[in-house]
């Protein structure tokens, strides 16, 4: 238990005096930050014991941002054999409305302005104020939520469609998105989420939708969105569309945008006398002519088409099979996850259990290297780090280059290795002073996760989802920093 100081007992009771009206559970959640979490279980720490990764290792390297102390164990525990045993754990993290996770959400409150609701709320913030507490609370998540998948999966999408935050009034609209687009459906079904998506206001801001206006026959529609709707969002840049169907989905798309003045700021409305309600065509399907709010109906007709064509499943699965499996992911793996996101209408749940249970998933480990924010909180859960996730992390992640929602281009950051590469002194630098203690806000109980582990070795192994060799351990029992070496060696930062 983590010892209370002065300062934190008066902290911790001035928070529960607070909620001392909530119910009878307020008072305790009110401590959870300083005497640890209620009936967080120090469960027995069996960490991997074979020569390469095993079965649950490679699990919690791709599903999640990585394995805490005891919870390989914890998951082998569930059935006799590690087959099952992962079995179950896909299905636990596929079904996150199942999962309890309020200790990771109290974790969030403390980010007061991304509960704000109407969204025009948001405008009397600060931009910098929204942009710290949105990525703050992003990589609490990934540390400490139970719904890791989930966690995964939002950032999957955060970079599929991809908002800048810096780009005009996404400042206050982007943590709107991400609490009402992309976490609502990040394990739902893509044409729900395009949907959300599409009509998003910050998708509206950023992709130039709000200004695709048609007032007579001789305007032209504005492209952006239309063109990065095919491109990235569905089809994918071979996806068979031309640009006459970018320019049809335009017209198709015109006359939305986003509301003013009282009652109606930050809303998203449809405007009849900036719709091209004329007769269009699309992937070859025909869209006929409508009149007035009927105009609304091209959206729809739109999103269906994009949504269902063969193109847009094969680029979703492509996507997702570099996520999880490689960087140049495998056909045969590609043809599968395609044909279950087609049969099965976009259900992105059952397209990744698809997914998981490839042959070439199951047997393609250690090949993936973690983007910065992974590699940071696979560190910060690694070592069951007490953490209050503030600047002094956060600037890791900048200096990495991988602050959450800043990637300045509509494809999001990239899923490969190499752009990566050049920030490895960055987290060299963030391992060894991580282990050190020397990270404000960040604690790491070395000696007593060393003992829980059993010793130098079986932390490593802990670390690195396998025993480590000879080579390893002398390296890193001599460094003199044995956690911070291993936290930076080239296994660790390879998921």
């Amino acid at each position: 238990m983590m010892a209370l100081n002065r300062r934190r007992f008066l902290q911790a009771g001035g928070a529960a005096a607070v909620l001392g009206t909530a119910g009878c559970d307020a008072p305790q959640q009110a401590l959870w930050p300083y005497t640890g979490l209620p009936g967080e279980a120090k469960l027995p720490f069996a960490p991997p014991g074979g020569g390469s990764i095993d079965l649950v290792s490679h699990l919690l390297n791709r599903l999640s941002y990585g394995a805490r102390p005891g919870q390989h164990g914890r998951i082998l525990r569930l059935a006799k054999r590690e087959e099952e045993a992962a079995a179950r754990f896909i299905d636990e993290q596929l079904a996150p409305e199942k999962i309890n996770d309020d200790r990771a959400e109290f974790r969030v409150q403390r980010f007061e302005t991304l509960a704000l609701a109407p969204i025009g709320e948001f405008y009397e913030f600060q931009p910098g104020l929204l942009r710290e507490e949105l990525t703050r609370a992003t990589l609490t998540r990934a540390v400490y939520s139970e719904r890791q998948l989930q966690e995964v999966m939002v950032r999957f999408w955060s970079d599929h469609f991809n908002i800048d935050i810096s780009k005009g009034e996404c400042k206050w609209l982007k943590p709107a998105d991400d609490r009402d687009v992309i976490r609502p459906h990040a394990l739902g079904r893509f044409p729900d989420l395009l949907a959300a998506s599409a009509k998003s206001q910050a998708m509206l801001t950023y992709l130039d939708g709000r200004a695709n206006r048609v007032r007579q026959p001789g305007d032209q529609p504005n492209e952006n969105y239309a063109r990065e709707l095919l491109e990235l969002h569905t089809l994918g840049v071979r996806g068979g569309y031309t640009q006459r169907d970018v320019m049809e989905v335009a017209r198709c798309l015109s006359g939305w945008r986003i509301g003013r003045g009282l009652f109606q700021n930050g809303s998203v409305q449809f405007e009849p006398g900036l719709h091209d309600g004329r007769a269009k065509t699309v992937l070859g399907e025909a869209i006929p002519a409508r009149d007035g709010m009927d105009g609304r109906d091209d959206f729809d007709d739109v999103l269906r088409i994009v949504a269902a064509h063969p193109s847009t499943a094969r680029h979703i699965a492509a996507k997702l099979c570099r996520r999880f499996i490689a960087d140049e992911p495998p056909a045969a793996a590609i043809d599968t996850v395609a044909g279950v996101f087609a049969k099965t209408k976009g259900d992105i749940r059952k397209t990744l259990r698809a997914l998981f249970f490839t042959d070439e998933f199951r047997g393609t480990r250690g090949n993936k290297f973690k983007q910065p924010l992974h590699f940071i909180a696979s560190a910060l859960r690694a070592t069951g780090a007490e953490s209050d996730v503030g600047r002094p992390l956060v600037n890791y992640l900048l200096r990495m280059g991988h602050m959450p929602f800043e990637y300045p281009a509509p494809d999001g950051y990239p899923a490969r290795a190499e752009p990566w590469m050049s920030t490895l002194l960055w987290r060299w630098n963030f391992a060894a002073k991580l282990a050190k203690g020397q990270i404000k806000g960040s604690r790491i109980d070395r000696d007593r996760l060393a003992k829980r582990a059993g010793g130098v070795a079986k932390l490593a192994a802990h670390l690195l989802g396998r025993r480590p060799s000879d080579v390893e351990l002398a390296a890193a029992t001599a460094s003199g920093n044995a956690l911070g070496l291993l936290l930076a060696s080239p296994s660790f930062q390879w998921s």
